[in-house]
């Protein structure tokens, strides 16, 4: 079967160039007999072998264009892979089990289904749980099989990609820098999701299969209904195997134990700088079904597998520029711009230097060599300056406004501000921030949005953006927006006016006061926003968690007429809910920091609200005011459990922490 299937796949190549010679070059590379011969082998052999290419010449492709793309809701939620770029973590993951250690595509996950043999849909992965149909598209992606010899209902999971080759071939026909894709990735998520599946055939999308979810009968009363599932023997070697016999090109992968792992590794490394496919990692699976299913699942990740990323990727180039990027409260912090580098399959440009002092301490000057990488594979760093001529200037106007600026040493920490308080760039940023999730949560309103909103004069101030329908005719003329734009974004609005205390406190951009500890405060007031502004600061340093700056701060912000009335204005768009909360203040003065996978809450904000419910307090770091870190891996040497050991602050797995407490999950 295996050599019929390559004979196809060679009969294809050749069949298609002389098509393409004889009808787009207008040249001929071999006689009408020799096609026509090699042309009826072909469908011999896919009436043999059952199985047929979607780039067969035997096949008229039918080109649609679509006004969307429908979404699907997946019957499993997908879930990603925990991760690790240790070879000894993954020799522990094997243990004693024989294993596949594969390579981990960068490309966009698809799931295929075929009944009766043919190609009956495929999904993205999307969000995990709600993918986007493109069926239409993955019929003609490369090498993906539209009929297979299988008739009943085969269900499985693999990555679409484009290759570095084809990428570069693309990026070249496109004249303008700025409109170059960034990196194959990028490419494969929009060809795969083209609205036009002939723009998506001429991308050369390729599929890799590296999951088996089902093969067997297909629903009642279709055909191929009477179709048993193939006996794997309990293997995912020999799913794999069956899945190459069936037409469908797989992962690369080796059979590998706790005893060669670090070997195998080792070659999949050597062999990342001749492998035209982009990829990001390796993953290892157990060859044991049975034993893999048993372990079950976490709340995020599947105990079978798990991925192993390669140890951050340092790369050097030169530093163009300084950015000076203006925030809400007047901080303008240095981003640093440099010559466009590849790192972990993405083209990065710009990194944040975060302030005055790193900028100094780095060295930084324009044209400086520098290492860059990016920290937990996704953030963006300098690792060092290798010039460290040290020539970098800070400005002494605001790059939005020109105003006047000021360097603070604040804790030893060096900061650039703008003195400007109508400076455009912290009425942009204070909008952003009042209509964001964690504040009065409204949709449909970008930082672009806002500015425009701003400047034509339409919003002035928070409570102008729930009178927004005095402007309905200048809105909807904007660039980008109309009607529909419009209804949606006061549909939003509405939505938004009813609300809760922690919100509006957190929507204010009072300094020092983020989204804990605004709920601490509403918390401490019952939810009264009447009580909230009028706190003394010696009432709020009561309050756990609220220290003399924030104290401070929220005094201040309140004891100036120009907020109270603004405030004002805003309390009489909005309607603040008193949020009843009969929990018994169990947790009060107590400090949890949560990390890792949970299994008994849907995530870790769940379990932080649960916390924070009882009066406690859910912090981002472990300090010595720590009581507990809740870790279900409570043995591991990650930097939390090492950093709670040395202050001897206990570290209590999901379950301890509910027996302990008597606490429910959500799950």
């Amino acid at each position: 079967m295996e050599d019929k299937r390559e004979l196809i796949k060679q009969k294809i190549a050749v069949l298609n160039e002389a098509a393409k010679a004889y009808y787009a070059e207008s040249r001929e590379i071999m006689s009408n007999f020799e096609y026509d011969k090699l042309y009826d082998e072909l469908v011999r052999l896919e009436e043999e072998t059952g199985i047929v290419m979607s780039g067969s010449p035997t096949q008229n492709v039918g080109y649609e264009t679509l006004s969307d793309l429908p979404k699907e809701v997946h019957p499993s939620r997908m879930l990603s892979l925990d991760k690790t770029k240790s070879v000894d973590d993954l020799v522990s993951f094997a243990g004693t089990h024989k294993c596949l250690l594969s390579w981990k595509m960068d490309g966009l996950t698809i799931v295929l289904t075929y009944r009766g043999g043919e190609l009956f849909k495929a999904v993205t992965r999307g969000n995990g749980e709600i993918g986007e149909v493109i069926t239409n598209n993955a019929k003609v992606f490369s090498n993906v099989p539209v009929r297979i010899a299988f008739k009943g209902e085969l269900v499985l999971r693999g990555e679409a990609t484009i290759s570095y080759s084809e990428f570069e071939r693309i990026n070249e026909t496109i004249p303008e820098m700025g409109a170059k894709y960034k990196n194959p990735r990028n490419l494969c998520s929009g060809s795969v999701r083209q609205l036009n599946n002939k723009i998506t055939a001429e991308r050369n999308v390729t599929f890799r299969a590296f999951t088996l979810v089902s093969a067997g009968p297909s629903p009642a009363g279709e055909a191929g209904d009477d179709a048993t599932e193939p006996d794997f023997k309990n293997s995912r070697e020999q799913q794999q195997l069956w899945l190459k016999s069936e037409g469908f090109d797989i992962v690369g992968y080796r059979v590998v134990t706790s005893d060669d792992m670090a070997d195998a590794v080792k070659k999949f490394a050597e062999e990342i700088t001749g492998n035209d496919m982009p990829s990001d990692g390796l993953v290892l699976t157990y060859d044991d079904i049975a034993y893999g299913r048993s372990l079950g699942t976490t709340a995020k990740f599947p105990r079978d597998s798990i991925a192993f990323k390669w140890r951050d990727e340092i790369k050097q180039t030169k530093l163009l520029e300084i950015e000076w990027s203006a925030s809400r409260t007047g901080l303008i912090n240095p981003i640093a711009v440099f010559e466009p580098v590849e790192l972990e399959g993405t083209t990065v440009s710009r990194a944040s230097v975060h302030n005055v002092s790193i900028l100094k301490e780095l060295k930084l000057g324009i044209g400086d060599e520098i290492e860059v990488y990016k920290a937990n594979m996704i953030i963006p760093q300098i690792e060092r300056d290798i010039t460290q001529s040290g020539t970098a200037e800070v400005p002494d106007k605001c790059p939005v406004c020109g105003s006047d600026t000021e360097l603070r040493n604040e804790t030893g920490v060096e900061t650039l501000y703008c003195l400007d308080p109508e400076c455009p760039a912290k009425k942009i940023k204070s909008f952003a921030l009042f209509v964001s999730r964690d504040a009065m949560d409204i949709e449909g309103l970008s930082e672009q949005t806002l500015e425009k909103l701003t400047g034509l004069g339409f919003v002035k101030e928070p409570a102008d953006l729930f009178r927004m329908e005095r402007f309905r005719e200048g809105i909807e003329s904007m660039e980008g927006f109309g009607e529909k734009s419009f209804v949606n974004l006061l549909q939003s609005v509405e939505k938004a006016r009813h609300t809760n205390a922690a919100r509006v406190l957190y929507s204010l951009g009072i300094g020092g006061i983020g989204v804990a500890n605004a709920k601490l405060i509403s918390r401490a007031c019952g939810g009264d926003f009447a009580k909230i502004r009028k706190l003394t600061r010696e009432q709020l340093l009561e309050i756990d968690g609220i220290g003399g700056v924030m104290a401070d701060s929220v005094v201040e912000y309140f004891a100036d007429s120009a907020n109270t009335a603004r405030v004002d204005r805003l309390l009489a768009e909005v309607d603040i809910e008193v949020e009843e909360n009969d929990e018994e203040q169990i947790f009060g003065g107590m400090t949890f920091v949560i990390t890792g996978s949970l299994e008994h809450f849907e995530n870790r904000s769940e379990l932080k609200n649960e916390i924070e419910k009882r009066g406690g307090k859910a912090a981002g770091s472990i300090s010595k005011k720590t009581d507990y870190l809740i870790n279900n891996d409570t043995e591991s040497g990650s930097s939390k459990n090492k950093k709670a050991k040395e202050l001897g602050v206990p570290i209590v797995s999901e379950d301890e922490f509910m027996d302990k407490f008597g606490i429910a999950g959500t799950r």
